[in-house]
């Protein structure tokens, strides 16, 4: 079983196209993209790779879900990792470039707002809140903490989040800026969640946005604030009667946790799916078993029945998404379940 650096993957696809005879070929699973999605295929690999005694070779990568999905229109990987819905322009490229793909939705996930647990003085925080931190209009100036909330102490706030090449800053960009692009640059970005969990746990100043597995599993580390939606960044107007809600399981589950609330995926390819058969029952078994390595790293899996129709959607190869291109911030589990690809 081998999880490579980042660097490895799409040279590891060109030596394989070039010098591997096919028969050896398939047997290497190619997959990369989202942080966020990591751990979860990397419980699924680990589980499936046990009784393979070998046949099988999966390289598990996470360089981002944007450059995931590049990768993937390149023909470079088998799998990509999504943390958003595939963009307009990807599905322009793939279109341009021939790729057809199966969407596969997974889990849903709680983008949680951690700060230092030596924070004091913040339990929550609103949206409108956290536009004030973090657009581009405050970009070059040190946003304090007294300027965001009466009472709260006037030393400056050091940000932390996901890099451009993440699904993870798609999604938090839309949400308190409005658009994909519009948060400033001026703060602590990877695209490696481990990387932003320990600059926050440096600095009792710190506040940044990471997906909720990696805030779980760190415990006292860290301490999430509970949010409040009273703001819409797409549409520029208020939100009323919204909950002030901490993220968990239940809250998803229940619809509370908006608008951070979001959708997990896998982006199968059709060619691949074709040229591999180790990639066809590397899926299965994974989607008969998907509830169980999810629950493991702490997101909400979907009901059995999302699982069993993309075990059909894999067999009938049904290609295309469930969405516009667009991100959307009240998706329902139930909603995404009577969404069929198109």
């Amino acid at each position: 079983m081998s999880f490579p650096i980042r660097t490895q993957l799409p040279l590891l696809a060109a030596i394989l196209c070039l010098t591997t005879p096919a028969s050896a070929v398939e047997k290497y699973i190619l997959i990369d993209g989202s942080s966020t999605v990591y751990p979860i295929l990397k419980v699924a690999a680990e589980d499936f790779l046990k009784n393979e005694d070998g046949k099988v070779v999966m390289e598990l990568d996470f360089s981002g879900t944007s450059a995931g999905f590049r990768k993937f229109i390149a023909g470079e990987i088998d799998i990509a990792n999504a943390s958003r819905p595939i963009s307009r322009e990807e599905i322009a490229a793939a279109k341009k470039w021939g790729v057809s793909y199966i969407e596969i939705p997974l889990a849903f996930d709680a983008l949680t707002i951690a700060v230092n647990p030596k924070n004091h003085w913040a339990d929550d925080i609103k949206v409108s809140e956290l536009k004030k931190m973090w657009e581009r209009a405050a970009e070059g100036t040190p946003t304090k903490w007294s300027e965001i909330r009466a009472g709260w102490p006037d030393r400056p706030i050091q940000l932390h989040g996901a890099g451009k090449d993440s699904g993870t800053y798609d999604y938090f960009s839309e949400v308190v800026a409005g658009s994909a692009e519009g948060l400033r640059s001026d703060y602590a970005a990877s695209e490696d969640d481990d990387v932003l969990i320990r600059g926050i746990e440096a600095n009792p100043d710190a506040l940044g946005f990471i997906p909720f597995a990696y805030f779980s599993k760190e415990g006292e580390k860290l301490k999430a604030l509970a949010v409040q939606w009273d703001f819409n960044a797409k549409s520029n107007s208020p939100v009323g009667g919204a909950p002030v809600t901490l993220p968990s399981v239940d809250a998803v589950l229940e619809g509370n946790y908006l608008p951070f609330t979001r959708p997990l995926f896998l982006y199968v390819s059709v060619t691949s799916l074709s040229a591999k058969p180790h990639l066809k029952d590397f899926l299965q078994h994974f989607l008969i078993h998907a509830d169980d390595c999810i629950d493991q790293v702490d997101y909400l899996s979907l009901p059995k029945i999302s699982y069993a129709r993309s075990i059909a959607d894999l067999e009938a190869k049904n290609t295309g998404t469930r969405f516009s291109g667009v991100p959307e911030f009240r998706l329902s589990v139930s909603d995404l379940l009577n969404r069929k690809p198109k």
